[in-house]
Parts: C-alpha cells; sequence; structure tokens
C-alpha cells in the first residue's frame, strides 16, 4: 500500500533576471516559445483517490514537457475546493458530479470554473466480496452478521461517505452496522486482509478504481438510486486560470479519457508497480499511448 503524503508547494514572488530570458524583477514567468502561459502551475490531487492520481500525473508529464513547471498538492476534499476558491491551487481533475460533489461546488462553485468533463462513466458503489451470499442493499441488513457488521469506507470527507450515511445506512435499514471511515488505504488493506482470509467484507468503492481489477469484487444493487446513477469527472480551476493559463486551459477543456484507458494508466501505475516514483512509469505509459497523448494538446 503506497503511503502519499501531501506535498508543500510555496509560491514565490521573486523575480528572476537569467540567460534564458525570465521575466524581470515583479513579472510572472512564462513558459515561452510562443506560449504566454505562466511557467508554474499547481494541481491539487484528493487522498486515495486514484483516478485523480492518474490524471494529474500524466498531465504533469505532459505539461512538464511542454515548458510548464507543475507541481501535485495532496491534500483532502475539502481543502482542495476551499484552496481552489482562494487561487492557492490552480486546478483539480477529479470532480465528481452531479451527486458525489455536489455540496462543495454549491459552497465554493461561484468562485471557480469548471473546465469541462473528461470522463462521463463513473459511479459510486458499496462493493462485496464477489462469491458473497448477498447481490443487493436491500438484502445486507438482513445478512449484516455475515460481514461483521461492518462498513468498511474511506475518507470522512468523501462524498461517497456523505451519501453513504445520509442516504444508504437510512435508506436501506444499515443503522445497526458500524461504519468506519478513516482513508481510503485503510479501506484497501482491509479489503486485501479479507481477501486472503476468504472472509466477507463490505466496503465503499467507487468505478474506475483499480480494485476492481485486483481483488474479486462485484457492486451492490442499489433499486432505490441512495448513490445515484452514473457520474462525470470534470476539471476545476480557480477563477482566474483561463487569464493565467490560456493554453493549457484549452488543453484541459478537450481532454477526454473513456474507462479502458484510464484502467491501462491505473494498471500500470498501482497494480504493476509497487512504488511511489510514477514519473518513469508514466513516461513509459505515454510511450506506449503516444498517439492518444499527443492528441491531447494538438
Amino acid at each position: 500500500m503506497k503511503n502519499r503524503s501531501k506535498s508543500i508547494f510555496a509560491l514565490g514572488a521573486v523575480g528572476v533576471l537569467a540567460l534564458t530570458g525570465c521575466a524581470a524583477s515583479g513579472e510572472t514567468e512564462t513558459v515561452g516559445n510562443g506560449n504566454d502561459d505562466q511557467k508554474d502551475m499547481s494541481i491539487a490531487v484528493f487522498n486515495g483517490w486514484d483516478e485523480g492520481v492518474a490524471a494529474s500525473e500524466l498531465w504533469k508529464a505532459i505539461l512538464d514537457e511542454k515548458g510548464y513547471n507543475v507541481e501535485l498538492e495532496y491534500a483532502d476534499v475539502a481543502p482542495v475546493y476551499s484552496g481552489l476558491s482562494t487561487g492557492d491551487y490552480d486546478l483539480s481533475l477529479d470532480v465528481w458530479l452531479p451527486v458525489t460533489h455536489a455540496s462543495y461546488i454549491e459552497q465554493y462553485g461561484d468562485d471557480m470554473i469548471d473546465l469541462g468533463t473528461w470522463n462521463e462513466e463513473s459511479r459510486n458503489a458499496i462493493a462485496v466480496n464477489a462469491d458473497a451470499p448477498i447481490d443487493s442493499l436491500e438484502e445486507l441488513a438482513a445478512n449484516a452478521d455475515l460481514f461483521g457488521n461492518r462498513i468498511v469506507g474511506i475518507e470522512p470527507g468523501a462524498g461517497l461517505t456523505k451519501a453513504t450515511t445520509e442516504n444508504v445506512i437510512p435508506g436501506y435499514g444499515l443503522e445497526d452496522m458500524e461504519y468506519l471511515t478513516s482513508s481510503t488505504a485503510a479501506m484497501l488493506v482491509e479489503l486485501q486482509t479479507a481477501t486472503d482470509n476468504g472472509e466477507n467484507i463490505v466496503v465503499t468503492l467507487w468505478e474506475p478504481h483499480w480494485a476492481y481489477g485486483v481483488f474479486p469484487l462485484k457492486n451492490l444493487e442499489d433499486p432505490q438510486g441512495a448513490l445515484g446513477g452514473v457520474e462525470s469527472i470534470h476539471s476545476y480551476a480557480k477563477s482566474d486560470f483561463k487569464t493565467d493559463f490560456p493554453t493549457a486551459a484549452g488543453w484541459i477543456e478537450s481532454f477526454d479519457m473513456d474507462l479502458d484507458t484510464l484502467y491501462s494508466l491505473e494498471n500500470a501505475m498501482f497494480v504493476d508497480y509497487d512504488g511511489q516514483d510514477y514519473g518513469p512509469i508514466v513516461a513509459q505509459w505515454i510511450e506506449d499511448n503516444q498517439e492518444y497523448v499527443d492528441g491531447l494538446t494538438s
């Protein structure tokens, strides 16, 4: 299990005059070579949300190659939205709508801009081991003891956690089950342990996630629609992003990645590789998918 920590990126306001043609003191350095975008960019990444990690690492590699200086900032969900609204972060690539992050958009949306959808095949889920004796959330309460009377969740501030607490648990009469929340990493450890021991387990999960390719899982049917339906993943940015990064904004607005492509990248980063230095892994994936990647900035 990878231990990702929040990085701290200090944006200094120091002008530098160098032989390379950097801006004079008080001016903002640009990418250059005909690109007037600001050179330094911060992308905020939700802790534990691996589709966002994958997309962010991909765009960091693409933008760095184009002459930008991109820093990835790991944080929990609420601080990311707060930081985008105040301009402390420039961009985030993992905003789930219309349900999962609706409350954050309601609170902060007026101070951010939506750069569009890059995936429209995503959904939240309550998942169990594939050989569990139930297939629907309607059956869970009556069989709670088979799962240790526990639902293993992710981060307390996640939209999926809110939907589980406010919709799933009361909607399906699961109040007597213990709902554990801490982190996605902790949930995956519990999932690994249960799988190794051949035990039943209930977890909150979402698609796309590489766990579906590693663990024998099935999503419980949700006839009430308590978790919402199919969701879209959006890119949101600080309010003046298009002013500071007009060229990059155009690329992000056109960004599209289907589930097969996303799973390919996630598998390369999180399944086939056991480490945290994603740079070489992403570089190899880009080489293997060069036509697709070139199209993202064409």
